[in-house]
């Protein structure tokens, strides 16, 4: 029953990372209209430095791809933690409002780390 939950889970993860992956290349989700000026600010940054929202999208396809599968769910977890740590710092000092949602998907990611740490031993 775990590994269902797992599965159903890391499924649901897996394409949220992609979708916002692909977002990053084709802008098909609009932007807020109420964001903080905070926000704002910080994603102007964001652009600013051309190559780092391509690479961030690139790597959150990929972790999503890998986070799917059984097989490869410890690598996509194991790639996909620098965004996640990532989105987390952002949302708890600039947008706390997404803080549920983020710790949720931070929660998710480390326990499938959890789940797969025998596959990390050798790396240790």
């Amino acid at each position: 029953m775990k590994k269902k939950i797992l599965f159903v889970v890391s499924l649901i993860f897996g394409l949220m990372f992609i979708n916002a992956g692909l977002n990053k290349f084709f802008n098909y989700m609009p932007m807020p209209d109420d964001m903080p000026e905070s926000m704002l600010k910080l994603m102007d940054a964001f652009m600013q430095i051309t190559w780092l929202m391509p690479l961030v999208g690139i790597v959150e396809i990929v972790g999503g791809v890998l986070f799917i599968t059984n097989r490869y769910r410890a690598l996509g977890a194991v790639i996909i933690l620098p965004v996640m740590i990532g989105i987390l710092l952002t949302n708890i000092f600039s947008e706390p409002s997404g803080l549920p949602i983020s710790g949720t998907l931070f929660i998710i990611n480390i326990w499938a780390m959890y789940e797969n740490r025998e596959k990390y031993r050798p790396l240790l």
